[in-house]
């Protein structure tokens, strides 16, 4: 089968042997899968990437000098199933499922895998167990979404909010867009968002946004409802961002980091003392809240539209990771590997 591989620090499209599906595993069709900011990281930070992963307990790192085929915001066609696998569903259906494979020990990832190919190749083996059947109506792009929005809706989660604060989010990318989608489906508003990019406030508008501001005119925290606490989403992941939030936000403010900084960054904890502020990290999202994100497109709460500006096949995705560096010109390219 054909893939788009990561091979020597490299994009590459070449062939690979068919997954065989072992018990407990599906082989499924990739119909459509989206390109993540993390993928983007991962293709320019990917050393430093594997040197933090081999520092934490239970993380299995890539090794770079095997082939790695990356993308788990995907959605799939079963094709067949392994031995002694429940057929929860018939082959031909479209599925999603959470990028994560079941073995022994525990689930391993897939996606930044030397084992399990992610969703840039024509074939990929998805865990039985983790199968969601798109439902009717629910075009495969739209399904292919599922995974970003549940991790703007475990986000939100995680940040607790009781329905007292003043949101803001600051980065509206993809990550970001999702979690104003979230905070819109709580009823958290008004919602401020911050964004350079004329392109990503437009969008950050359409998903739920009350306010939307360009933090090189003016000051996003003027901007939150006086006399709530403040609950900021941060969906950049670059160094220094944190450090300044540290300096600008207001006192008693609880910061919610959802963007992944792949290098170091510093942070002063004494603005965080004096100010009191709560720092809680996020990473992914449940099986729940994958489900609910899958309901929630299905019934056309989210502006899916909006997000789609682009589609490749595999000979297209290297040029696809140049052009997501220009916020104005591209939010979600979806990767149809049979195009």
């Amino acid at each position: 089968m054909k893939a788009a591989i990561f091979r020597g620090g490299d994009i590459v499209v070449d062939t690979l042997p068919e997954p065989v599906p072992a018990r407990g595993q599906v082989l499924v069709k990739t119909l459509a899968c989206g390109i993540c900011g993390s993928d983007l990281h991962a293709a320019k930070h990917a050393h430093r990437m594997v040197a933090v992963t081999r520092r934490i307990p239970g993380r299995v790192p890539m090794d770079l000098s095997r082939d790695v085929v990356f993308g788990h915001e995907f959605c799939c066609e079963v094709l067949d199933y392994g031995p002694d696998t429940e057929r929860k569903v018939k082959p031909g259906t479209r599925v999603c499922a959470m990028p994560l494979m079941m073995e022994a020990d525990g689930p391993k990832g897939m996606g930044y895998s030397n084992t399990y190919v992610g969703g840039y190749a024509e074939q990929m083996l998805l865990a039985a167990p983790l199968l969601r059947e798109v439902p009717n109506g629910l075009s495969t792009d739209h399904a292919a979404l599922t995974e970003p929005l549940a991790v703007g809706v475990h986000a939100v989660e995680k940040g607790a909010l009781g329905g007292d604060e003043a949101p803001l989010v600051v980065g509206c990318g993809p990550v970001g867009l999702a979690v104003i989608a979230a905070l819109r489906l709580k009823g958290l508003r008004p919602i401020v968002a911050a964004d350079f990019s004329p392109k990503r406030r437009e969008l950050a508008a359409k998903m739920g946004a009350d306010i939307v501001v360009d933090p090189a005119k003016e000051q996003p925290y003027t901007k939150l409802e006086p006399g709530k606490r403040a609950a900021i989403f941060e969906c950049v992941g670059v160094p220094g961002v944190l450090q300044q939030m540290f300096e600008q936000v207001p006192r008693d403010a609880r910061v919610v980091v959802v963007g992944v900084c792949m290098e170091p960054d510093t942070i002063e904890p004494m603005f965080g003392i004096v100010k009191e502020l709560s720092l809680q990290f996020v990473l992914g999202y449940t099986p729940d809240e994958f489900a609910r994100s899958l309901r929630l497109l299905a019934e056309g709460e989210v502006d899916a539209d909006a997000l789609i500006t682009g589609k490749v096949g595999l000979d297209g995705v290297k040029g696809a990771f140049a052009e997501l560096g220009s916020p104005e010109r591209h939010t979600k390219i979806l990767v149809e590997p049979w195009r």
